[in-house]
């Protein structure tokens, strides 16, 4: 008897849950003990590299899929470190802009080559052809396009 189709979904889902987590434990630790980092450092530090300037806290927040509280704890932490650096306009005390200071792109750019390098070597058995069918496939499990094309 075939398995049902909703069964199979659902052990596709515990198999990319279980790969992600997999590969996110990976990149942890790689960045642990490369980096003496964090994976949120990264997280804040590639989003506000992308940005290529400043961000409000809010922006970041809601880039990163975080609360406000969460993101404040690692902005905090970075800019004891001189990583970022935190601005508020004169005529609005409430909004507080964060960007990446000269150091701490310096810092993000060599973390994100290895980065780069450590999911490479985590995927090298993963082909061209592999990545264009995944690919593919992600696009048609995205859930906000899987939604808008179902209604």
């Amino acid at each position: 008897m075939t398995e049902a189709l909703s069964k199979r979904r659902l052990k596709l889902w515990i198999r990319l849950l279980r790969t992600t987590r997999l590969a996110e434990a990976e990149l942890r630790e790689f960045l642990r003990v490369e980096h003496q980092s964090t994976l949120p450092r990264f997280d804040v530090m590639a989003a506000l590299h992308r940005a290529d300037g400043e961000m409000t806290m809010s922006e970041l927040s809601r880039m990163l899929l975080v609360s406000n509280g969460n993101t404040t704890t690692v902005v905090d932490r970075l800019e004891a470190d001189g990583i970022v650096v935190r601005t508020s306009p004169a005529n609005d005390r409430r909004i507080v802009h964060v960007a990446l200071t000269p150091d701490g792109r310096r810092q993000f750019e060599r973390q994100a080559a290895d980065h780069e390098a450590r999911v490479d070597a985590l995927f090298a058995g993963v082909s061209a052809a592999d990545l264009d069918a995944l690919e593919l496939l992600l696009q048609r499990l995205d859930p906000r396009t899987t939604k808008a094309t179902t209604e």
